[in-house]
C-alpha cells in the first residue's frame, strides 16, 4: 500500500507504531502550510525554521508520549502547538511592547493571551491581520520606526543609529505613528479585544 496516499490518522498511528518513515511522510505533508502560518506571524526566516523545528520536535514527543488523540486532527493539532511556540517567542525577552506613556497604548497586547478557545484565537489571528494592513497605511518614516522596535525588538538608540537620526527624532516617530495607528483602528472600526 502506498505510504504517501494514507490519511494523517493512519500514518500518525504508524508512526507511535515505530515506522518513522510515516512522520516524514507527515511533515513533508504538512511542512509548507505550517512553516508559512509561522512566518506569517514572525516575519523572520530564521526565528520561523527555528519555531517550525521545535514544532516538530513537541509533535515528537507528544506522539511518543502517547500523549495524542485523534479528536483534534493532525493539521490543526500542529497549528496550534506552532501558535503556541509563536506566543512563548513573543513573550521571551518582552516581545510584546508595553508603552507606560498614556499617549501610547500597546495594541499588541491583545495578540499575546494563550489560553482560550480556538475562536479567540482566530479572532486574535484576524486582529493581527487587521493591524499590520493598517501599519502599512502609516507614513513610511513612521512606519520604519515602528516596525524597528514592534517586530525588529530594536531599541530607539539601535534605531537612531540605522535610520541616521537622533534618538528624540526616532521616539518623536514611534509616538505619532502610535497616534496614527490609533486613528486608523478607529476610522476602520477594529474592535481590538475578543470580549
Amino acid at each position: 500500500m502506498q505510504t504517501q496516499k494514507l490519511d494523517d490518522s493512519v500514518l500518525v498511528k504508524s508512526y507511535i507504531e515505530g515506522n518513522e518513515r510515516s512522520l516524514e511522510i507527515l511533515i513533508l505533508r504538512h511542512k509548507q502550510r505550517v512553516f508559512s502560518f509561522i512566518y506569517s506571524k514572525v516575519q523572520d526566516r530564521d526565528v520561523a525554521e527555528d519555531i517550525f523545528q521545535d514544532t516538530f520536535v513537541k509533535i515528537i514527543n507528544t506522539l511518543k508520549l502517547g500523549k495524542y488523540n485523534e479528536e483534534g486532527k493532525f493539521l490543526p493539532w500542529s497549528m496550534r502547538i506552532a501558535h503556541n511556540l509563536i506566543i512563548d517567542y513573543f513573550r521571551k525577552g518582552n516581545r510584546m511592547p508595553t508603552f507606560q506613556n498614556t499617549d501610547e497604548f500597546d495594541i499588541f497586547s491583545v495578540l499575546g493571551d494563550p489560553t482560550g478557545n480556538v475562536e479567540s484565537h482566530m479572532i486574535k489571528d484576524q486582529i493581527h491581520s487587521d493591524v499590520r494592513k493598517l501599519v502599512e497605511q502609516l507614513p513610511e518614516d513612521q512606519k520604519e520606526v515602528l516596525k524597528m522596535r514592534i517586530f525588529g525588538e530594536m531599541s530607539f538608540k539601535e534605531i537612531s543609529e540605522q535610520t541616521s537620526v537622533s534618538i528624540n527624532t526616532a521616539l518623536g516617530r514611534m509616538r505619532y505613528a502610535l497616534i496614527n495607528l490609533r486613528k486608523l483602528i478607529d476610522q476602520n472600526k477594529i474592535i481590538l479585544t475578543n470580549q
